[in-house]
């Protein structure tokens, strides 16, 4: 315990402190900055979990597949995921590590305002650390020490509810239904409500936090599907027009088409010199009377 207040504890008290002495003594300001600071030093490793997020959707069907493969043989399924896992370079723990972090930062915050949020805890502050005369708990109305029962809590569930239709994946209507894909589906429904219920039981000065923190996270994951995961499905759109040896479809389609005409090509002009040979051994065998009374000879050939 000794541990975790020392290493954790009192370094981010002394944070909120200090943001609060910047802001006049306001503890919703001072949350909002820490929430700020905290979001754009975990930016690198959240970009890099979106882009593995994202790798593992694309990666679905062919898991699906494999599943239908090796059904009832776990351990070749294991292989051959762990190995589809290797060859695409992602990793189905790789979302986790911002998400650990934000969990330990909402347990700090719930400590501080457990112990208390006010000057009592001066003590705790490093020699260099500028403190306020007082701290004010007051923002737009609301207590950050005490519950709030619906506004922020409904906020941060309609946050929460946007950034889940943010993340799930485009469902294949013909494709068959995962259910995997169904239970994070339905989680997207339910994450939010159960945000609320959460929220009106915690401080309003930690629902606050999870309210910044998730618009963040709205806006990050705006980014990720524009760019990211728009360039991830231009590479899969690529990859569906080679064959599995690595030829391109539009070439074998192309030099299928050229040799279609060159063939019907040279079918004509054989079918035609075929036909103008046979009329020429037709011609010789007609008697010279026949063909002075103008008898003509017509070939029929199939067609």
């Amino acid at each position: 315990m000794n541990v975790f207040k020392s290493i954790l504890y009192i370094p981010f008290y002394n944070l909120l402190i200090f943001f609060a002495w910047l802001t006049g003594g306001s503890v919703g300001w001072a949350i909002i900055l820490v929430t700020v600071v905290i979001r754009i030093l975990l930016l690198p490793p959240s970009l890099k979990a979106a882009k593995a997020t994202t790798k593992m959707q694309s990666l679905q069907p062919k898991m699906n597949a494999l599943k239908e493969k090796y059904k009832g043989d776990n351990k070749k399924l294991n292989e051959e995921t762990m190995r589809l896992y290797k060859e695409a370079g992602a990793s189905p723990l790789g979302c986790c590590g911002p998400m650990l972090i934000q969990l330990v930062v909402i347990w700090i915050l719930y400590r501080v305002f457990m112990i208390g949020f006010d000057t009592a805890n001066y003590n705790l502050l490093y020699s260099f650390t500028p403190r306020p005369e007082a701290l004010n708990n007051l923002f737009l109305g609301f207590d950050m020490s005490k519950p709030d029962l619906w506004i922020l809590p409904i906020l941060a569930g309609l946050t929460q509810f946007a950034l889940s239709m943010m993340t799930l994946p485009k469902v294949d209507p013909k494709a068959k239904q995962d259910p995997a894909m169904a239970m994070n589906r339905q989680m997207a429904f339910l994450f939010p409500i159960m945000t609320i219920f959460i929220g009106r039981s915690l401080q309003s000065g930690l629902v606050l936090y999870w309210i910044i923190t998730t618009i963040f996270s709205i806006g990050q994951q705006w980014y990720v599907n524009k760019n990211i995961k728009t360039k991830s499905q231009d590479g899969d759109s690529a990859d569906d027009t080679k064959l599995s040896d690595g030829t391109d479809k539009q070439e074998i389609n192309e030099s299928v088409e050229q040799t279609t005409q060159e063939t019907a090509s040279r079918e004509g002009v054989e079918g035609s010199k075929k036909k103008d040979m046979i009329s020429n051994i037709m011609s010789k065998r007609l008697d010279k009377s026949d063909r002075k009374k103008g008898v003509e000879v017509t070939i029929r050939t199939k067609k």
